[in-house]
Order: C-alpha cells, then sequence, then structure tokens
C-alpha cells in the first residue's frame, strides 16, 4: 500500500500522517479546518485536499483520527464522506477512540461497498504520536490487518490484532479503565506524602524502584508535584473515553466501580476550570478539597 489518505490533523493525526509522508508514501490530507491541511502539506511532502473525495480518491489505505462517534458518521457518510468517495479495495483505518458499536457500523458499511475496515485506537498521547512510538490496538480481519500493518508500523511500537471489528476499541476501553484507577491511587498517594511533610520528590525515587512503579509514576510525578498541567491527554477527552467506557460496561454486564467514581473526580477537575488540563490533574481535586 503506497497511497495514503489522512483524515483528521489534531495533535495525534498530524504527525501520524507526517510518519508516512517520511516514510515514503504518497499522502494526502484533509482536516475540518482547511488551514490545518496547508500548513501540513507545507511541513511535509504530500498534499492538503479541500475535500475529503479528493483526498480518498484511488487511496489504497485511509486513515481518520477525530473526536468522537458523531465526527466519525461525519467524515464516512453522504454524498462526500469516505465511504462514497473511496475506491473498492481500499482498507479504511480509524484511530479515533470512539466506541464498539461505531467499528462495528462502519465496518459492516465498508464490507457493503468492498473496502476494509480496521477500528485502531491508540494509546501513547501526543508525545508517542511525535515519536512514533504508539500502541495500537486493532479490531478487524486478519486480511485487511496484514495489508495495513506495515502502514500502521511507521508510527507504532506495539501493534496488534485483538479480534473482529469493535475489539480495538474494546481493548482501548481497558487501556482507560485501568489508567483512570492508578492516576487516581498516584494522586492520592502523592498528596499523602504532602499532607505527610515529606520530600515527595525523594519518596517518588523510592518507591519507582519498586512495585509501585508505572509509567504514570516515571513520566507525570514531577509535574503532578508541580501543579503543571498544561500538556498532555485533556480531561475533556478522557471523560469522553470513560463515558464509553460505562456505556459498554452496562451492555456487557461489567462491574465498574472505580471507573465510575474517578469520572465523577474528573467532572469536579472539569468544574475547577481544568478542562484542558492533563489528567495527572487528579491531584488537584485533592488538593483543593483537603
Amino acid at each position: 500500500m503506497t497511497t495514503a489518505a489522512f483524515i483528521g490533523l489534531g495533535v495525534m493525526g498530524y504527525p501520524m500522517a507526517g510518519h508516512l509522508a517520511n516514510a515514503g508514501l504518497t499522502v494526502r490530507v484533509w482536516n475540518r479546518t482547511a488551514a490545518k491541511s496547508e500548513q501540513w502539506a507545507r511541513e511535509y511532502s504530500g498534499t492538503g485536499c479541500s475535500t475529503i473525495g479528493e483526498a480518498v480518491k484511488d487511496a489504497d489505505v485511509v486513515l481518520t483520527c477525530v473526536g468522537a462517534d458523531r465526527d466519525l458518521k461525519a467524515v464516512y457518510e453522504g454524498e462526500e464522506g469516505i465511504l462514497a468517495g473511496a475506491a473498492p479495495g481500499a482498507v479504511l483505518v480509524d484511530h479515533t477512540t470512539a466506541s464498539a458499536g461505531i467499528a462495528e457500523y462502519l465496518a459492516e458499511a465498508a464490507r457493503n461497498k468492498g473496502m476494509g475496515f480496521i477500528d485502531a485506537p491508540v494509546s501513547g498521547g501526543q508525545q508517542g504520536a511525535e515519536n512514533g512510538k504508539l500502541t495500537i490496538m486493532c479490531g478487524g480481519s486478519e486480511a485487511d490487518y496484514a495489508k495495513v500493518q506495515p502502514v500502521m508500523a511507521h508510527y507504532s511500537r506495539a501493534l496488534n490484532l485483538m479480534g473482529p471489528a469493535g475489539s480495538g476499541q474494546k481493548t482501548k476501553m481497558v487501556n482507560q479503565i485501568a489508567i483512570a484507577g492508578l492516576v487516581q491511587g498516584l494522586s492520592e498517594a502523592l498528596h499523602f506524602a504532602e499532607q505527610a511533610g515529606l520530600d515527595v520528590a525523594r519518596v517518588v525515587d523510592v518507591i519507582s524502584k519498586g512495585a509501585a512503579q508505572s509509567w504514570q509514576m516515571e513520566n507525570r510525578s514531577g509535574t503532578m508535584i508541580a501543579g503543571e498541567f498544561e500538556h498532555g491527554f485533556a480531561v475533556d477527552w478522557m471523560r469522553k473515553d470513560l463515558g464509553i467506557c460505562l456505556e459498554e460496561a452496562r451492555k456487557v454486564n461489567a462491574s465498574l466501580p472505580v471507573a465510575a467514581l474517578v469520572d465523577q473526580f474528573y467532572a469536579d477537575v472539569q468544574a475547577m476550570g481544568g478542562k484542558r488540563w492533563d489528567t495527572s490533574s487528579l491531584i488537584q481535586r485533592l488538593r483543593k478539597f483537603r
């Protein structure tokens, strides 16, 4: 697959499309804000397109990375959408963190058009996208995955097919459920250390060598201690993701009491003005309400 269309140039999609261009693929991009496509085309060897149809025409693979279910329907459906403009035989890959239901819906719609579909949500944040080291969880057929795996490899460090359509999204839900509890636990631990009068940085240096160690501790404890949150994965997006998790949990009869509680804690952070703060800002809620 040598010709790729990339739809959605946010903080994730922009560098991901860039990795494809740097790898030598022919890349055409489209973004709802046209200026972003033009900016990308000036920075990378590729073409900024004014319509989705122009971007996806005759592309071997069409990749999307947008906001949520409603945004996916907006770019996939209609006379100007991906399903209408992409060629039979193309494989559609969606990197949006969305519901399993929309993945299953789009997979069926793609099949009806003679196209493949892979739901492929990512983990690793903006830094992972920029460094080309994302973890990608995929759902779809083995045949479609085999076609696009070399394309996604240009910006991933871990890439796995988890099962049929929707399995990638469900795996991403597992990831977000785990992170929610972990960040709250780390926030409580650091808050306790502060209140107990300990040198918090020294505490982290010690416990990070043992069983308490985590990616969040290694990469976020310093900014949490300093009260710096203007970076990383926004609280607004985490609440969107946890909403998806809780909805799916009701469907599959799974109990998520901690995730539901942390979701409400994030609502408190939003009310504090932290909608765009990093998810590690849960500690600020504890500092406020102590």
